[in-house]
């Protein structure tokens, strides 16, 4: 499924490009934002194509952005949680997606990848040069030209930094990029006036995850929020329609007399969540999206990732370890929130 804008310029000498991203989840895009940006500002018109799998929501997340010319679905590998096989898996899939990238006559294809799969897709669809990471053989021989990166092997999680690296060394950037990213104005300013009822510092709970093995849980969060409110703070308790049960939950084991400083915020769209981040002070939550949303929006980010790799992207997230999540304390992650010396995240003595 593609969806287009009005086309390129023509007469524009720069290659008309589509992009690939690999990854899955929403995190992914945010993380990838101002390196496909800048392969925008080397592109056609100022703009790119992007091919990414429904589940980064990469459709809602950039529709507003100038830079983006149109968008295609690649739908390669579905969450398990949706329960159906993607109808670009396998070779027949692959050839799918191919013809579909050659349709749209591009001059550049540059992959956010270094599987020799993304290579091959590359190489199939015919698009004369071919950028990716090219960190193995089997997918630089689908490759038309390097510079190629090394795959990142520091413990912290891999995309960004690759990322970072592929762009660096292809010369659309000078150096690595902090991802930063809002929602329109009109939207935060709703949400603004939404949540002007609650306290400050204003905390936002990211309750939601799409893995079970990520969630903190019901009794945890409640604990965290009792504590907050306790010390004066406001809570919004930030997820999807499918968390409002888990919310009203987390509620319902606060204290009545807090339930004032505790707002439930599960009914906006992708978008009122992103703008809601911008309204508060800071996010603590489970490693899922939302706090890289959080970060994106220059916010103080607390992830709760146990025994996991660290997230060292930004200087406003703190990653939280422990043994195993569930290992993670409320007091541990009220200390690192007094520990921290971000601005405005502060709890009342």
């Amino acid at each position: 499924m593609s969806e287009t804008r009005e086309s390129t310029d023509s007469r524009d000498s720069r290659p008309r490009t589509v992009v690939l991203l690999q990854y899955t989840g929403i995190g992914d895009v945010i993380w990838h934002i101002p390196y496909f940006e800048a392969v925008a500002r080397s592109s056609q018109g100022g703009r790119i194509t992007l091919v990414a799998q429904p589940s980064t929501q990469a459709k809602v997340l950039l529709a507003n952005e100038p830079w983006v010319e149109s968008f295609i679905d690649h739908d390669y590998r579905p969450r398990l949680s949706d329960n159906r096989r993607g109808r670009h898996g396998g070779l027949r899939g692959m050839l799918s997606m191919a013809g579909t990238l050659r349709a749209g006559h591009y001059d550049r294809i540059v992959v956010f990848s270094g599987r020799a799969s993304r290579g091959l897709l590359a190489a199939l669809s015919g698009i004369p040069q071919r950028l990716g990471y090219g960190y193995r053989f089997w997918q630089r021989i689908f490759l038309t030209q390097g510079p190629y990166i090394q795959p990142h092997r520091t413990g912290s999680v891999e995309a960004y930094p690759e990322a970072s690296a592929f762009c660096v060394a292809q010369g659309f950037c000078e150096a690595p990029i902090v991802p930063r990213f809002s929602a329109p104005s009109a939207m935060v300013a709703a949400m603004r006036s939404r949540l002007s009822h609650l306290p400050r510092p204003l905390y936002a709970l990211a309750i939601g995850t799409s893995e079970e093995r990520k969630q903190w849980g019901e009794q945890k969060y409640a604990e965290l929020a009792s504590a907050l409110c306790a010390r004066g703070a406001g809570v919004v308790l930030l997820g999807g329609p499918q968390e409002r049960q888990l919310a009203q939950a987390i509620l319902a084991r606060t204290p009545s007399d807090l339930h004032n400083r505790v707002h439930v915020l599960t009914d906006a769209p992708l978008l009122g969540s992103v703008a809601a981040l911008q309204v508060v002070d800071a996010c603590v939550g489970n490693d899922t999206g939302m706090i890289q949303i959080s970060a994106a929006a220059a916010k103080p980010t607390y992830a709760l990732l146990g025994n996991r790799p660290v997230l060292d992207h930004d200087p406003l997230m703190v990653s939280i370890l422990a043994p195993s999540l569930a290992d993670v304390s409320v007091t541990q992650v009220l200390d690192a929130i007094g520990r921290s010396p971000l601005a405005g995240a502060g709890l009342p003595a």
